[in-house]
Parts: C-alpha cells; structure tokens; sequence
C-alpha cells in the first residue's frame, strides 16, 4: 500500500515537473516572441521581407504626405471664390482651428494624444480586452490620433499591399496596423503634436464629398474652422466615426445622439464649469447651413467655369492637375465688386423678366423678322438637345417611342426668380418654360491696367451655363458706333461740328441701294445738331455719313486696334453695329478710350502658387502700347460724356447721385428687332458693360421701345456703380476723365466750325461685302 502511495506521488511530481518545464518553455517561447520576434516582425514589413508585405511610403514621403488638395480661386482681396476638385479638399494649419475644435477631439478620439509617442500602449490594451469580450463599441478604439492619420494617408492604399495581404482581411489589416504603429513614432518623431493634429483633421472625410476640417465647416456651417463653436465641433467630431450614419443632413437624429456623446465626454473631463451649462448646450438643436460646394455655388460662376480650359492647359504645360494640386490661383476679381455685380443683375433682371413675361402673356416670344409667331420653334430646337439624342440613338429618327419620351411627364426641380420649384414636366415642357427667360451678362473693368473686377456671365449657373460675358457675342447695335466717332475723330472731325439729319444713300451689291433710318423710323428731320449731340441721340443718319467720309476699311481697322477681336464686315450697315462682338472685347475696347488710347488687354489671372504657397507663375498685363493718339481718345471720351450729359440724350437720366461731381460718358445699344440691349458706362477709373436679350436672336420684346438697352442693360450698371461708390473700402471715387499729356489740338467750341452739309444725296461706290 505504501509503494503505491510512494509512485502516486512520484507520478504526481514528475507531472508537475513535466508542466513547470512546459510552463517555462512555454514563457521563453512567448518572451522569444515578443522580445525578439516583435522587432524581427516589424523590421521585416518595414523593410518589406521577400515582398510579402508590400512597400512602406519613403521617408520623403512621410516627411512630404501627398494629400489631393482642391485648386482654390482667389480674389483680388483675398476671398475664396470657389474651388475645381475631384475630392473637395483644402488645408488649413493649426493656428486656424478654433480651441474648442481642438478639445473636443482630443477628448473624443484620443486623450492622452499629448502623452504618448504614436501609440498608445493602454488604449491599446483596451482595445485586445474589448475584441475578447465584444465589447469593443462600449471600451472603445486603440489607435491613435496619429495613427489614424497614417491610416488616412498611407495604410489603406492597396498599392502598398504585398503579397500575404491576399490571404485574407485579416493578414492584411495586422499588415496594415503594423504599418500604421511604425508610421506613427516616425510622424511623431518629425512632426509636433499641433502639426499632426491639423493634418489629421485635413486628411479626414465628413461625407457629402467634403474632404479635410475646412471644407468640411464651409459644407455644414458656412464657416471658416477657426469660427467653430463647441457644439458644432461636437458634430463634426461625431462624424470621423461614421461621416454616413453620423451625417446631420442624411440623418439629423442619429447626429444629434451622436454630438451629445461627444459632449458628454466633454463635460467628463470639466470643459464646463457646472451642469447646468453643459445642460443648456446639449439641448440646442444643430443649426445647420448646409450647402455643397460645386461650381454653381458661391461668386464668379461663369468666370471660374470660363477660364476652366485655359487652367488646364496651363496645368497640363507645366505638370499639374487642376483637381488635385492644391494650387491658388488669385486673379484680379474684387469679390466686394463681384457681389455687387451679382446683385445688380439679380434685382433689375427679375423685374425685366416680370415685364417681358406680362407682355408677352398668352402668346409666344419666338417671332419671325415681319413679327409673326415662329412655327415648329420648339420641335426644330428640341432636335439640338442631349435628350432628344439619346432618344434617337436608343429608338431611331422615326419612332414614335421618340416623341412620346419627349412628351412623358416627370419630377424636376425649375429655377424661378422666387427660388427653385419642384414641378412635373416633360422635356418639351422644360423647352417651353426655359425659353422664355431673358438672359444677360455683365462685365467691370480697371481701364488702367485691364483688370477684371466683376464679371457675371448670365442669370443662374446652376440652369443656364452658357456664358454671356465671353462666349457669347452679338450685334453690338448702336454701342459700336464710337468706333466710327472716333475714325473721325483720326482723321481731323470735331465733336461739335454740325451736320444735317439727313439720311445717306449707299448702293450696294446687286444695284441696290440702303438708307438708314432712326430709331424713331424717319430719314432725318433735317435739323443741324454737333457730333457731340447726334451721338447722344443715336441718329443713325449722322453716323452713316461719317462712315462715307472717313471709310469702311478704316472703321474695321480703327475698331480693331481699339481691341475688338472678332471679325467685323466693312458693309455700310456696319455703322450700326450688325457684326457679331462679345462683351468682354466691348469693355476692352472702350477702357482704350479711358486710358488715352493705350489699349490694356482685359486680364484676370495674376499669380498661381503651389499648395504650400510658393510662387509658381505671375502674369502680367498685355499692353499693346498707344494704339490710337491720346488727342483723339479724349476727344471720344468727350462724346461719350454727352450721352449723359446734353439735353434729351439718351442716358441724361442716369441718377444724380452718380453723375454729380463725376464725369461719366456711356452709350446705349439696341439693334432692330430689340433682341439686344446694351449700355457701356465709363468712368475715370472704372469701365463697365451690360448686355440683355433672349438665348435666341428670335426671342425679344415686341416693341423696340420695351427692349431698348437704356431701359434692359443701363438700370444694372446703374445699380451696380451706385453700390461700388456707397462702398467707402473699395477706394472707388467720383472725378475726372484723365486729360492729355499735351492742349487739345482743336478747340471743342461750337461757334468755332461751319456747319458741314452731306456730301451728296447719294453715294455711288459699290458695297459689295467686307472684302471690299
């Protein structure tokens, strides 16, 4: 019985050496593991053992993170006035996050971010027990501020994955983590704690295609991030987990649970002094304004879209991405002026669009050259759509499935001048409606350097792109016949010689012959008035016999020099303005005469940096020297300022409050059939044009009286230049025209000339077209 007591309790030890010497192994195995195998794991993903790993990012890389930023468009005085973007992603340093943005996420997401190296060694600890224990949402995360940040810029790109990343999920996201702890004590080590807290908050996705904390404050709150209060950093913060669950615009109560949480952390850690100031914020809804950025958002619509290609093509000669680069382009826009600009074509186009819409009220504006309705207008000009295209390509020219599609109801949003409306239409429907809306365009210009200071391209972006400013050109009506002043002025005439109203006779092509008459119908009163008179009146007879005294030929050449660039048909009608000219030439060519005959091209770009601020290219104004004397510049000038000024001229009824101590020269434009009204103010320093008319040269008022340009265009440069003068800071002044370097060489007395008669009854030379 002892013998079997004795080998039990033999048996019993040897077991248990047997165990201790397990045991040991075991804790040796584990510390060989761990002490040694740990270093020996993380230098071979760093260094990328037989591939197996994939590439860590270089030093250079981490020390220089690639970060797609969106090109940002910036004014003259320093304001945003949009962005070009894949990703919409901008960056802002520290110094520009407010102190409540700062706290809150530190106390969310990482709170011993100023304690540890990169890792956090105890969150870390926490995150194993809660994997264990699933309860991994109620302990919470491991990473780090920084190791999120090297999550968002490196980790997760799959071109930095090796080959046991295809395992599996798992293999490759212990890669990942592994990546991300030797990337954080790298970051952490080259970067201080306020650097990695804003590129984090720059590298993060808050849903709604807002990249970074910037954009992020302009998409939810329309504010800069340094404006941000506690609460709508909450939200923001909220969202890092979940920018879909959490977003307060897809789901405002999820969001609203969310940010109090984030709050509650807050009050944990005495962010408030007492409850009952935490109590009051929680209960605060969240006062959103929302708004996602595109290119139909914000100021300079048209512009930022017009000049589109031409930084792309800039991008592409000097290697850079428009969408990605990050880059700052400033140009010459004030975006005081800008507003105003917006502002003025917003007021004076809706009531002009009231006007239009009543006169032409249970009848269609499309009318033929003898004022009768054009028929078949809508379904000739619903076979130029995209949507008549695609119908085409998927049934054919001649089904029937066509035109039942074109005619099939359905839920849109229209633009009105009392906001969007939501309404069932069919593509015919959508036709009929945006048809009948006036289009405009207006543009500002610093005559003494050419600089663009406002430019508004038509009524709404969002529905109507085409661009009125620079894409679109017209027949500049009576706006053109300064060019024919002031060929005659060249040649030696005097703003206040008299001529006869009486209308000239010019046989053109075929042994026709062509009159002009005014704009009131007749061929002249026969009334002796100055140059300086039958241009404030627009009498076209006037202008036509000075187009015979000084030439064609010289008129186009004169126009162009001044810089107009568009082609101009030396035809006697060319006196008044038939050839197609776009506004952006027009102010360019009349800042010409504000700057004594020195023609400046209108510019608008001044410098492109790179995303770090470094200066990459600056452009300057193109000065193409004195183009026309300085004598004859003033001399238009002069007339210019008798549309405003003489007795019953056609802009004698522009406000005081703008002519009073100021000297302003301005003439309007209208052609025939009323399809275009125009008005070019000028001043000493400023030069500014407006354009109003339908898309199509068919669609206008019906009566002349209605759609000429002093009633359509003139009331928005009124209503803008009344704003750019109430505007102390933008250091706009009343005063005057720049004088000659040298005396007038005529004296602009009127007793001084003879009255000059017409040069015969008929001019006998052949106009047979611009070649002549």
């Amino acid at each position: 019985m002892a013998v079997t007591v004795l080998q039990k309790v033999s048996r019993a030890l040897h077991l248990q050496s047997v165990w201790f010497r397990r045991a040991v192994k075991a804790v040796w195995i584990v510390f060989f593991l761990i002490i040694v195998g740990g270093p020996l794991y993380i230098l071979s993903v760093k260094y990328n053992l037989f591939g197996l790993y994939g590439d860590m990012p270089s030093l250079k890389q981490i020390e220089n993170p690639e970060n797609d930023l969106s090109s940002e468009v910036i004014s003259a005085d320093g304001v945003s006035l949009g962005r070009y973007f894949r990703f919409n992603r901008s960056q802002v340093p520290f110094n520009k996050l407010s102190p409540a943005l700062v706290k809150t996420l530190i106390t969310s997401e990482d709170i011993r971010f100023y304690e540890h190296s990169g890792v956090d060694s105890k969150a870390l600890i926490r995150a194993v027990l809660g994997a264990v224990t699933f309860r991994s949402s109620e302990i919470g995360g491991g990473s780090t501020l920084t190791q999120q940040l090297a999550k968002n810029l490196f980790t997760l790109n799959p071109e930095l994955d090796g080959s046991l990343a295809k395992l599996g999920r798992t293999p490759r996201r212990v890669i990942q983590k592994t990546k991300e702890w030797i990337i954080s004590i790298y970051l952490e080590r080259h970067f201080t704690k306020q650097e990695i807290l804003a590129m984090y908050l720059n590298t993060c996705h808050f849903g709604n295609n807002a990249f970074g904390i910037k954009v992020a404050a302009e998409t939810y709150f329309a504010k800069q991030p340094d404006k941000l209060n506690v609460q709508e950093s909450a939200v923001l913060v909220g969202m890092l987990q979940s920018p879909a669950l959490f977003n307060p615009k897809q789901h405002p109560e999820a969001a609203l649970a969310k940010r109090n949480q984030v709050l509650y952390k807050l009050y944990r850690v005495n962010y408030w002094k007492t409850k009952l100031q935490y109590d009051s914020v929680k209960v605060l809804p969240i006062d959103m304004k929302y708004s996602v950025q595109n290119q139909n958002k914000g100021l300079a619509t048209y512009f930022r879209t017009v000049i589109t290609p031409e930084l792309t093509k800039w991008c592409k000669e000097n290697g850079y991405d428009l969408l990605e680069s990050g880059l700052r382009i400033h140009t010459t826009l004030d975006s005081r002026m800008q507003r105003y600009a917006e502002e003025a074509v917003t007021e004076q186009m809706k009531q002009q669009q009231k006007k239009f819409s009543d006169h032409w009220k249970g009848r269609n504006p499309w009318i033929d050259d003898n004022r009768k309705e054009i028929k078949g207008f809508l379904d000739s000009r619903i076979k130029q759509s995209d949507a008549y295209r695609m119908l085409v390509a998927k049934y054919g020219v001649n089904n029937d499935s066509v035109k039942i599609m074109l005619n099939l109801k359905k839920r849109m949003t229209v633009f009105t001048w009392q906001g969007e409306r939501d309404t069932l239409f069919s593509s015919m429907d959508s036709l009929n409606y945006y048809k009948r809306f006036l289009q405009t365009g207006f543009m500002s210009m610093d005559p003494r350097n050419g600089a663009v200071k406002a430019w508004v391209g038509g009524i709404n972006h969002k529905y109507f792109k085409y661009d009125h400013v620079r894409q679109g050109s017209r027949q500049p009506g009576s706006t053109f016949k300064p060019f024919v002043y002031g060929t005659a002025m060249e040649q030696g005439y005097n703003p206040n010689q008299k001529f006869q109203d009486i209308s000239p006779t010019f046989t053109v092509s075929g042994g026709k012959t062509w009159r002009p008459a005014n704009a009131e119908g007749d061929y002249g009163t026969g009334e002796w008035i100055t140059l300086r008179m039958a241009l404030a009146k627009s009498k076209n007879t006037v202008t036509a016999q000075l187009m015979q005294r000084v030439g064609i030929d010289n008129v186009v050449n004169f126009a162009h020099r001044a810089g107009i660039a568009s082609k101009l048909d030396a035809v006697p009608t060319l006196c008044l303005g038939v050839s197609d000219v776009s506004l952006y030439e027009l102010v360019g060519a009349y800042g010409t005469f504000v700057n004594l005959g020195i023609y400046t091209e209108p510019y608008y770009i001044t410098r492109i940096e790179d995303k770090h601020g470094n200066l990459i290219q600056s452009f300057a104004p193109k000065i193409h020297g004195e183009v026309i004397n300085e004598q004859t510049a003033y001399k238009i000038l002069y007339l210019l300022r008798g549309v405003v000024e003489e007795h019953g001229a056609g802009s004698a009824g522009i406000s005081d409050l703008l002519k009073d101590d100021n000297e302003i020269g301005g003439k309007t434009g209208t052609t025939s059939s009323a399809s275009d009204g125009w008005f070019m103010g000028v001043t000493h320093d400023l030069v500014a044009g407006a354009w109003v008319g339908g898309d199509e040269r068919s669609i206008h008022y019906e009566r002349w009286s209605l759609g000429q340009g002093g009633k359509t265009a003139r009331p928005i440069w009124e209503s803008f230049m009344l704003k750019v003068y109430a505007d102390r800071s933008l250091g706009y002044k009343k005063g005057q025209f720049r004088r000659p370097s040298t005396p007038l060489d005529m004296t602009l007395d009127p007793d001084k000339y003879e009255n000059i008669p017409a040069d015969s009854v008929e001019d006998t030379r052949q106009w047979d077209g611009p070649n002549q």
